[in-house]
């Protein structure tokens, strides 16, 4: 009799636990995404003391796309002289998925000018698994600072978003249109 109990007690927690694994496996339920103060922190620790204009940027980008379920932590450098190449790598941070190296290069057309080195945080938006990120993801870019400044870009391929803010250095203005080729080794091909 107690067998049976037992049995039927495993049974039935194996039944209630079994949609909770298959929604985390896809990588949708709301367990698996950041805070903004979850994002905030990480990115106050990455930035130090020049993201002071980095708490409007996160949440324009949480009031547009809601929680991110991962995010880069990283470094690039770039230039431009209407046409421009963007080189860099991070850390991609996932909930349920781990840490993974990512690296990203991407060119650009536009009235840009100048060359700039950036550390980086991207916000992830609906990434169903991992190997989604290594893609092309196109965008607009607009940027105008000298010495320093933050700035906020959002690229798309299909339903997963990626948005990079960046506090950068350097002498670097105007806008262009390009995209970010996400890989998983360094490349000095920017296409």
């Amino acid at each position: 009799m107690i067998n049976r109990l037992f049995a039927a007690l495993v049974l039935a927690i194996g039944l209630a636990a079994g949609p909770a694994t298959a929604q985390t496996q896809q990588g949708g339920s709301l367990s698996d995404t950041y805070s903004s103060e979850e994002i905030m922190t990480a990115g106050h620790q990455f930035f130090g003391s020049v993201a002071q204009g980095l708490a409007s940027l996160i949440e324009r980008s949480f009031a547009e796309y809601g929680q991110p379920n991962g995010y880069i932590l990283g470094q690039e450098g770039g230039g431009a002289l209407f046409i421009g190449a963007r080189y860099g790598d991070g850390t991609l941070y996932t909930r349920n998925a781990g840490t993974h190296q990512v690296f990203w290069q991407g060119p650009s057309l536009g009235l840009n000018i100048g060359a700039d080195g950036s550390r980086v945080m991207m916000l992830v938006y609906n990434l169903p698994a991992v190997d989604s990120i290594y893609d092309r993801f196109p965008g607009v870019e607009g940027s105008i600072y000298a010495v320093g400044g933050l700035g906020m870009t959002a690229l798309k391929q299909g339903d997963v978003y990626v948005v990079p803010i960046s506090s950068g250095i350097g002498l670097r203005a105007g806008i262009s249109v390009g995209y970010l080729n996400f890989t998983r080794e360094p490349t000095w091909n920017p296409f």
